[in-house]
This record gives C-alpha cells, sequence and structure tokens, in this order.
C-alpha cells in the first residue's frame, strides 16, 4: 500500500516506505487502545483526503485529523496532514465532525 519512495511532510516521521511503517508499528504498540474513525473522505485525481477521529483510549476526546494522500499506481506516494485537539468547549455548538 506504500510505495518504497514514500515521501512524508510530518515532520515527526521520516520519508521511505520502513520509516513510516516502523512509526506506526511503534505507536500501535505502546498505544493498543487507540483507534481512528474515518468521518469523511474525498478523492480528486491522484489526492485521497480523510478526515478523522483518532483516539488513545475511550475516555479521550481524541484530536481532528485531515490526511491527505497521493497516490500512484495504488500506492500511497506522498502525505501531509493537519492535527487539532478536541477541545473540552467551545465557541458553537457544532462538533469538529
Amino acid at each position: 500500500m506504500v510505495a518504497e519512495d514514500y515521501r512524508q511532510h510530518n515532520p515527526q516521521v521520516r520519508d521511505g516506505k520502513k520509516p513510516f511503517v516502523s512509526y506506526f508499528t511503534d505507536y500501535f504498540k505502546h498505544h493498543p487502545q487507540s483507534r481512528a474513525k474515518i468521518i469523511r473522505s474525498a478523492v480528486d485525481g491522484d489526492l485521497v483526503w480523510l478526515h478523522i477521529h483518532s483516539t488513545e483510549n475511550a475516555k479521550d476526546r481524541g484530536e481532528a485529523i485531515v490526511d491527505i494522500f497521493r497516490v500512484r499506481d495504488g500506492k500511497i506516494v506522498e502525505h501531509w496532514d493537519v492535527i487539532q485537539e478536541v477541545p473540552k468547549t467551545a465557541a458553537n455548538d457544532n462538533t469538529m465532525f
């Protein structure tokens, strides 16, 4: 699913398939209760957007994440993300999802 020449724009993860897979393997090993629920998705040409609610455990409010992937020949070749914590209170009654 991930190309060998995978390019990463998140400053916490290195370029390449192996660093990408290792980052998430290690993350899930240390956070076994974490969950990522895809709220919505969109596709435009070779770009795929995912709007995700990510939580560490059942008590965590979590984070709102937008992942953007560029796909070539059925494999992820590039990734960007925007991450925002879900606040305890909001200035409106709309949710982040």
